[in-house]
């Protein structure tokens, strides 16, 4: 489950902009605010049911936001290429021609 919420998280930080303001504030409250979806349901004075139809639509409009763009695993992807540049750097053998070879890399995700 804490996989999922960090997805979640990661994918509303990313797309957030692109939902309703009603979504993003479900979304806000039940992933970011850690609120039940009885809370929620009170909160906005409509039923569990329909908190929880929002939330799995919205859950499902990140997932394929993320299907088409793809900016979580290029930030995924970019942070693990600095990641290694910076080991490399720290290394006594240092290879310039990897480190120009990993630049190319992060310059080629986007």
């Amino acid at each position: 489950m804490l996989e999922k919420t960090t997805r979640m998280n990661y994918l509303y930080d990313f797309y957030h902009s692109l939902l309703t303001p009603k979504q993003q504030s479900y979304m806000s409250l039940y992933y970011l605010d850690d609120y039940s979806l009885g809370e929620i349901a009170e909160e906005y004075e409509v039923s569990r049911q329909a908190v929880y139809d929002n939330i799995k639509r919205t859950e499902a409009m990140l997932e394929e936001y993320e299907q088409k763009l793809q900016l979580l695993q290029k930030f995924q992807e970019r942070a693990r290429l600095i990641k290694r540049l910076k080991k490399m750097l720290m290394e006594e053998n240092l290879s310039k021609q990897a480190i120009l070879e990993t630049i190319d890399e992060i310059e080629n995700l986007d």
